[in-house]
């Protein structure tokens, strides 16, 4: 009699221990633009390399089109799903999340000031529900400008794209101008509203003699980015962008943090959630490894020629 009440009880604990194996989480990503016109696909394959897949895992990938209205009724089905985790990519859909005061452990991706826009404490110890990967857009403004003076000799004036709703487009624009006065470069700055400024935009920066030009995309202008690619083209204005995506499609050059890093990064934050660690513990992670992205065949395009010496600093030529 004991020991088949012993059997019984270890076939239960068997069942559900198998029944807790199988159980499946439940991940949103939740990105303000158009996700599927970036590389997510590196994120679900970080995802995937951790064992997050659709094996085990519901993943659903929720874009915000760059409509605010939308992103908030995003929001509201995140919270009525109560996912597992929540991971938030770009700034306006994270401070989207917090403005709703979810309780779901959220990790975020290309979100540059989280500590100035209020959704952690500090990066080493963000408590709440949030933490994920960093990096200094306003930092990058200044390293951009620089290389687009060492690419394009003779520059004396370079003309900043910008939307000034957009996190970290106003700081990075400061930091633009301070770099290019220490070089005795001129800046013309460019507010983007809407894809209806995109042309009226470079006109002006044609108008204003500018020879080069800082591209700060926003979720539109990134979602449209072959059209600003042919823009610039058609101006003949060489541009230096935030995104690889943006290079890939026809942009000149790109400098910043690598995609695939924080994609994976970000991963790792998720599994490290899944597996008991409370977000808010986690430290805020920086990039270690920034990319140079140089689109040779824009380059010719636009009848610029790259030195070798420059070209050799580029972790990608696009020929």
């Amino acid at each position: 009699m004991k020991r088949r009440k012993f059997l019984v009880g270890l076939l239960g604990g068997l069942i559900a221990s198998g029944a807790r194996a199988q159980q499946r989480v439940r991940i949103s990503i939740l990105h303000s633009g158009f996700p599927n016109r970036t590389p997510i696909h590196q994120l679900f394959d970080a995802l995937s390399k951790l064992g997050l897949d659709n094996r085990t895992a519901t993943i659903d990938l929720l874009g915000g089109e760059g409509d605010p209205k939308r992103l908030n009724a995003l929001v509201a089905q995140i919270k009525l799903q109560n996912p597992d985790v929540i991971i938030a990519i770009t700034s306006p859909a994270v401070v989207a999340l917090k403005e709703a005061k979810l309780t779901i452990p959220v990790v975020f991706a290309f979100v540059p000031d989280p500590v100035g826009l209020g959704i952690v404490e500090s990066l080493a110890q963000p408590g709440g529900n949030f933490t994920g990967v960093t990096y200094s857009e306003s930092g990058l403004g200044g390293k951009r400008l620089e290389l687009l003076v060492e690419a394009i000799a003779g520059t004396t004036k370079i003309a900043v794209f910008w939307n000034p709703s957009f996190p970290g487009h106003a700081d990075a624009l400061e930091n633009t101008r301070t770099s290019a006065s220490a070089r005795g470069i001129e800046i013309f700055s460019r507010e983007l509203k809407g894809l209806e400024d995109l042309e009226p935009a470079f006109d002006d920066a044609i108008r204003a003699k500018a020879q080069a030009a800082v591209f700060m995309a926003d979720n539109i202008m990134f979602g449209n980015r072959k059209r600003v690619a042919e823009v610039a083209l058609k101006q003949r204005l060489p541009t230096i962008h935030s995104f690889p995506s943006e290079v890939e499609d026809g942009g000149l050059m790109f400098y910043g943090p690598s995609n695939g890093e924080n994609y994976r990064r970000a991963a790792a934050l998720t599994e490290r959630i899944l597996k008991g660690k409370r977000p808010g513990e986690l430290p805020v992670e920086r990039p270690t490894k920034f990319e140079l992205i140089i689109n040779l065949k824009t380059a010719k395009a636009l009848g610029l020629t790259i030195s070798e010496a420059f070209l050799l600093r580029a972790d990608q030529v696009i020929e």
